[in-house]
């Protein structure tokens, strides 16, 4: 006689969360695009890094976004499957990144610390998340709309403690490709 169960099959019509993660090392910089479905199971992992010449005709903050452009861009083109969300992290990617310099057809949430001072545009939404993981979220162009697939994805992983975590597994993946 089997046990009666009922397998959540709900969350895999979620689809997948993006966490894209951007290192500076020091001969350049190397980044991850790490999938999730709705449980945190790892999807996709893809990785690359681009070599930033040392030379006194780039300011720092020019090379950094051009590097983070270059690298989500990489990414982006080599990522078998379409994201709901994509999730990155402020003090890696600023605003201008998917405000100005990459579009994408899906929300992007930029996460920081609840205290930390983050340069933001008009262009995003910002929120405040009331969980015991406090962030603050910037996104572009929205938050995905109340209802929604990306919603309720959104939620799951706020529920399930996963706004932070991934990105520690995606460096993690950077540091074990790149020894």
């Amino acid at each position: 006689m089997s046990i009666p169960f009922r397998d959540d099959e709900e969350l895999e019509e979620l689809g997948a969360a993006a966490y894209l993660k951007i290192e500076i090392e020091a001969s350049g910089y190397r980044g991850a695009l790490f999938l999730i479905n709705g449980r945190g199971e790892p999807m996709e992992y893809t990785y690359t890094r681009i070599e930033i010449p040392n030379t006194f005709l780039w300011r720092k903050a020019d090379i950094h976004r051009y590097a983070t452009r270059k690298i989500a861009a990489s990414l982006f083109s080599l990522c078998p499957e379409t994201p709901k969300l994509i999730f990155c992290l402020a003090e890696e990617a600023g605003s201008e990144l998917f405000c100005q310099d990459i579009s994408v057809s899906i929300p992007v949430c930029r996460v920081a610390p609840a205290t930390s001072p983050v340069s933001f545009t008009s262009n995003e939404v910002r929120e405040e998340t009331n969980t015991s993981e406090r962030k603050q979220l910037f996104w572009f162009p929205a938050p995905p709309a109340e209802g929604s697939i990306e919603y309720s994805l959104f939620q799951r992983i706020i529920s399930s403690g996963l706004l932070s975590e991934p990105f520690e597994r995606a460096e993690i993946g950077l540091r074990e490709v790149y020894k």
